[in-house]
């Protein structure tokens, strides 16, 4: 059971997240957070994966990635007080909580450029719940982890891997 359920699970998320991704015309967002929703919560699905955290930031772990399609999985690992800087995506997403609460903050596009996003709304995101979201410049969040002990999540990402670090995010303030 260990390692190998670990794997299946996994496995069984990525069929799912690449059967949701054939079957959708257009933006795939929700329909992958929706295969998120039924895996993120099980307890075999990092078994077997070392997914440490780090002091200084959150930090990401590749779980799959499918290079000809185009897209990965990874989870992220928050320490308390740790947080994303607000950003919309320049790719899908959809992230599901495993462990622990992310407070996801949404923020509305500045009237002008230079000029800050506003805050608009806050959501808690427990284990089990998914959030997505399309890649559109207008679509300005923050996930945070505001409590006291360390979170996981998956996320899901319309880019390669490699891509995460340079082609994912657009940066506000």
């Amino acid at each position: 059971m260990n390692v190998i359920a670990g794997r299946s699970a996994l496995l069984a998320m990525a069929d799912g997240i690449s059967a949701a991704l054939h079957a959708v015309q257009g933006d795939p967002s929700a329909a992958v957070a929706e295969v998120l929703g039924q895996f993120a919560v099980d307890p075999l699905l990092l078994l077997g994966r070392d997914c440490p955290g780090r002091a200084e930031t959150y930090v990401r772990h590749l779980l799959h990635e499918d290079a000809e399609d185009g897209w990965a999985v990874a989870a992220l690992v928050w320490r308390p007080g740790q947080m994303s800087p607000v950003h919309a995506h320049n790719a899908w997403c959809a992230v599901g909580v495993h462990r622990g609460v992310l407070t996801e903050t949404f923020y509305e596009a500045p009237a002008q450029d230079g000029a800050p996003p506003s805050l608009s709304g806050i959501a808690l995101r427990r284990p089990g719940d998914v959030t997505f979201g399309p890649a559109r410049a207008d679509a300005i969040h923050r996930l945070a982890n505001l409590g006291t002990e360390t979170a996981i999540s998956i996320h899901a990402y319309g880019l390669p891997y490699g891509r995460f670090c340079t082609d994912l995010n657009r940066l506000f303030g």
